[in-house]
């Protein structure tokens, strides 16, 4: 006998060290991260910063999504699964929300990353040796 699937739209979304798989379902508009709810995962960010993408594009409540997000901080993944759901948005009806999560900035990969430590100075990336008075 076969197995029913369940029938989601996969994106990918990156930002500093994390990466976001997101799957999003049509439902009821739970959240859950990393087998967690979005609010207990994320209890330290605001509701409104993950919840952007929907907000944007008028889909609160609409959608029940999933996401696997690994590496960096918590930052790095909550920007990382703002990024993820709005692709997967985008694969869902492109015409329809392209244009509004572009011009709210969701749609671009945020290209900031850590700078290397250089050899010869201190203990930073651009951090210089103290040097003596006298």
């Amino acid at each position: 006998m076969k197995k029913e699937t369940k029938k989601y739209t996969y994106a990918i979304g990156r930002r500093k060290r994390s990466t976001a798989r997101v799957r999003l379902f049509a439902g009821k508009g739970q959240i859950v991260v990393n087998d967690k709810p979005a609010d207990e995962y994320f209890k330290d960010v605001p509701k409104v910063v993950y919840l952007k993408p929907f907000a944007v594009a008028g889909l609160e409540g609409k959608y029940f999504a999933t996401a696997r997000i690994i590496g960096g901080g918590t930052t790095g993944q909550v920007g990382a699964f703002v990024h993820g759901v709005s692709r997967a948005l985008i694969k869902v009806e492109e015409e329809k929300y392209k244009k509004v999560l572009k011009s709210a900035g969701l749609l671009t990969r945020d290209p900031r990353e850590k700078e290397r430590r250089k050899f010869g100075l201190a203990q930073k990336a651009r951090a210089k040796k103290q040097s003596p008075k006298r």
